[in-house]
């Protein structure tokens, strides 16, 4: 038998994960998590390097809105050329270790 508890067991709590699985399924938005979950910092260019579908605007859109909901920080150094760098905040790199199960449940599907 499967445990079932979300404060009431109301299977209606599962819409509390709405506003998640909206971000999370925003293009490049899992993509841009992995990156940074694997690299660690990283600049805009590497970021486009990974993703390289993505355009500029999109990526920079999907950046702003992980920044938004504290998933990543983003860094600006006083340099010239400017430099940026941006990585996973402690809420984002348990978001990518909670992705962990999901993405070995998905490598078994592939099997």
């Amino acid at each position: 038998m499967r445990e079932f508890d979300c404060a009431t067991d109301d299977p209606r709590c599962y819409c509390l994960l709405s506003d998640v699985l909206d971000l999370l399924g925003r293009r490049y938005v899992m993509d841009v998590v992995c990156v940074l979950a694997v690299h660690g910092s990283v600049r805009f260019g590497t970021l486009e390097d990974h993703v390289p579908d993505a355009s500029t605007s999109t990526l920079s859109a999907r950046l702003d809105d992980l920044e938004d909901e504290g998933l990543i920080a983003r860094e600006q150094y006083d340099e010239i050329p400017p430099r940026v760098e941006y990585e996973l905040t402690e809420e984002g790199e348990e978001l990518a270790d909670r992705l962990q199960p999901v993405l070995e449940w998905a490598r078994g599907r592939d099997s």
